[in-house]
């Protein structure tokens, strides 16, 4: 019994080598005959045209454009390739060619001029453009109706990707700008006034009044009253010292030029006396 089982195992270890020389040997063989001229093809997923042409020209491969040529892609920037066929890992033949799809990159919308549409118009025509209008932001204007776009974020004619959302500029009802009353007091009028008037506030009523020891011009009380609101086109009044009158100089008087004062004597009576009365003499007879 002894003898059957080692035969057995002989029998057995004898089919192992067997085995294992077929197996070298079909190795070998395929390595050198069928294998020969074969190469695997490489990965070019996200690679530049120029780094897949130098990486297939290592193992003997050429690189061609799909028909397709170019897709948009959010991954893959432009100019990079986004597919390839046969896929990485494929046994070609040396000398053969790997075709590839390049990246546009991420899809570009060009945004549309809606400067002047109203609100809705202008979400109509960003839906058209494939976009989205963002957040609606109120201006307030002196020109134009209310509710019609003035502005917009990004610029009409900029291209942006297709989530992208733009922002709209909206008029509003116009309102008055409101400044602080500064304090004009102590200051010289024709200052007051250049500064009023370069805001488009005007100064109304001017009355002069003298206080004090301060120099013609000078603006003695205002109203409104300094920190009071006051708007554009509102009217201001104000009291200044009024101006100094003008001097005449001696040389300015012809000397030549006098004035008579002397008042004229009264008449005298026919007996020598003065007479004070002042209602008239009787008249003489002409003979």
């Amino acid at each position: 019994m002894w003898r059957k089982f080692v035969r057995a195992v002989g029998c057995l270890g004898y089919l192992g080598i067997l085995a294992v020389i077929f197996g070298l040997v079909s190795y070998f063989s395929f390595s050198q005959f069928v294998r020969r001229g074969v190469t695997p093809t490489p990965e070019l997923y996200g690679m530049s045209e120029g780094e897949a042409e130098r990486l297939l020209a290592d193992q003997g491969l050429r690189l061609v454009w799909s028909d397709e040529g170019e897709r948009f892609d959010e991954q893959v920037l432009a100019g990079h390739v986004l597919l390839q066929e046969p896929r990485a890992g494929t046994l070609v033949k040396r000398g053969g060619t790997v075709t590839v799809i390049m990246s546009r990159g991420p899809r570009r919308i060009e945004v549309p001029n809606v400067l002047g549409n109203a609100l809705q118009a202008a979400q109509v025509n960003m839906a058209a453009a494939g976009l989205a209008v963002g957040r609606t932001i109120s201006v307030h204007s002196r020109e134009g109706a209310t509710g019609i776009v003035v502005a917009q974020q990004p610029a009409a004619g900029s291209r942006v990707e297709s989530d992208a959302t733009i922002d709209l500029f909206l008029t509003v009802e116009s309102r008055r700008e409101t400044y602080l009353m500064p304090d004009l007091t102590y200051l010289d009028i024709d200052n007051v006034r250049r500064y009023m008037q370069s805001r488009g506030v005007r100064i109304g009523k001017v009355s002069y009044d003298v206080y004090g020891e301060y120099a013609p011009g000078t603006v003695l009380r205002q109203f409104p009253l300094p920190g009071h609101p006051l708007h554009r086109d509102d009217v201001i009044a104000l009291s200044v010292v009024p101006p100094a009158p003008p001097e005449i100089s001696e040389d300015a008087l012809d000397p030549e030029e006098t004035l008579d004062l002397e008042m004229t004597n009264p008449e005298e009576t026919a007996n020598g006396e003065v007479s004070d009365s002042l209602e008239p003499q009787a008249s003489r007879g002409i003979p």
